[in-house]
């Protein structure tokens, strides 16, 4: 039994190291992956939803339709690609 609170204390110390690695994510600024190109030209089609509930962007990408769902200026979003959308064809 004395083993217990040990056990505990020791892993509460490693979820505080492990969520003290993620803290600077949002600050860091363009981080993101190299980019061949941007796409400005066409502008997303914007949903907009009634308060507390996301609102969702949606755009052709070389054929595929993108769906971005956010909510504010928060720093999440949910992604979904629908490959060959019929809709996008010819949108390269």
């Amino acid at each position: 039994m004395k083993r217990l609170p040990l056990a505990a204390a020791a892993l509460g110390g490693l979820l505080l190291l492990g969520a003290a690695g993620c803290e600077g994510k949002y600050a860091e600024p363009f981080k993101d992956a190299p980019r061949s190109r941007i796409d400005n030209g066409a502008p997303a089609d914007l949903i907009r939803m009634p308060d507390g509930f996301s609102n969702a962007a949606t755009k052709c990408d070389h054929g595929n339709r993108i769906y971005v769902a956010y909510h504010g200026e928060n720093p999440y979003a949910a992604i979904a690609v629908v490959p060959g959308d019929p809709t996008c064809a010819g949108q390269r």
